[in-house]
């Protein structure tokens, strides 16, 4: 039992608009598209259920809600069919307001789905309108209802800052009313240029900058609301009330070994690291053909491994062990504030978190 992987991701690659800041693999697929993704998807999931005993699967995307109703309960059923599920302590679904119904929280919540990843984004109607987002803020706030009236008592929003254009102001009011619905998890994430995106082709045309010290003022101004509001800053991005911290994050974060279903999706395991092809077509046409989705494969070195450990570790309140790196090498970081450390572990401090990629880079 203890070579199983306790961890799988399902990547749904379906989106009803394409938001031009995202990175990660998407489309807008038609009925037949979307229905043959989802046949493939319980094919490879066939594939691999001898590796898994989960403990925590999380649905993301794309976006998952974005498929029928009767599309997920098929998915749901064959997970319930083909899995041993009797560990399984975290079912995590991101969804999209505006592809949320009452009819498809109750489905979720029947078939044990008991986290919620709410992409909300912002509750600035202009700031949502620059982002490509197919709701408003009112949209937003009934889906958020939705699922706490189907009985969801996970649930996490996903916010953005340091957006062009967007205010002080602006990010704290998006913070407030986020406090007021009493979510038990907030993940707050900056703006990142990223490759193939629309936004990156804007930044280099030079209609979108970016600022660190901005970027700084909004973190600080983050941790300072939410903590006051007793949410644990338990990573850079994440926020938790006592006992909702996302188990299968902190997997993650923590090297644990993970599968990934669907296209475009890792896994790793040990020492070696995989992805499936980014192309549903083609994902699907290997699945039915009876061939592997596996478009690539990474061997690990443990130095690879160990830079991980510390790049992701530190983001974390639980820091990295000293045993990671090289003591000498902290030495002007503690000096300077931005570190601390008891006899086990390095942890940065709140002026460090402020350059959490910055330190991380210099310990490396």
């Amino acid at each position: 039992m203890t070579d199983l992987i306790r961890h799988l991701y399902v990547h749904f690659p379906f989106c009803a608009r394409i938001c031009p800041y995202c990175a990660f693999y998407k489309t807008r697929g038609n009925a037949a598209e979307v229905g043959r993704f989802c046949e493939a998807l319980v094919g490879e999931l066939q594939r691999t259920t001898a590796d898994l005993l989960p403990s925590t699967i999380y649905f993301g995307g794309g976006t998952p809600t974005a498929l029928k109703t009767s599309q997920l309960e098929v998915i749901l059923s064959a997970f319930h069919q083909r899995l041993d599920l009797s560990e399984l302590k975290e079912w995590t679904i991101e969804a999209n307001p505006g592809s949320v119904s009452a009819r498809k929280a109750a489905l979720l919540k029947k078939f044990g789905v008991n986290r919620i990843s709410l992409g909300v984004q912002s509750w600035d109607n202009d700031l949502l309108n620059l982002l490509g987002r197919e709701h408003n803020a009112a949209q937003a706030e009934e889906s958020f209802r939705i699922f706490r009236d189907a009985g969801f008592s996970n649930i996490s929003i996903d916010l953005m800052f340091a957006l062009p254009g967007q205010t002080e102001r602006q990010w704290r009011d998006s913070l407030q009313k986020t406090i007021a619905l009493e979510p038990e998890h907030i993940s707050t994430y900056c703006l990142t240029y990223e490759e193939d995106t629309e936004f990156l082709a804007r930044f280099e045309r030079g209609e979108f900058s970016a600022d660190e010290e901005r970027e700084a003022r909004f973190l600080e101004v983050t941790m300072t609301t939410l903590e006051r509001a007793g949410y644990e800053h338990y990573e850079i991005s994440n926020y938790a009330r006592a006992g909702f911290r996302s188990e299968h994050n902190q997997a993650y974060w923590q090297g644990a070994d993970y599968i990934g279903l669907g296209p475009s999706a890792f896994s790793t395991r040990s020492f070696e690291r995989w992805q499936n092809v980014a192309d549903h077509h083609e994902y699907a046409r290997r699945l039915f053909a009876n061939e592997s989705p596996v478009a690539s494969v990474e061997r690990l070195t443990p130095e690879m491994k160990r830079m991980e450990r510390v790049a992701l570790g530190l983001r974390t309140a639980e820091g990295i062990t000293v045993h990671t790196i090289s003591i000498n090498r902290t030495h002007a970081l503690s000096h300077a504030g931005l570190l601390r450390h008891d006899t086990n572990r390095i942890f940065l401090t709140r002026a460090g978190k402020l350059l959490a990629d910055s330190i991380a880079e210099e310990l490396l």
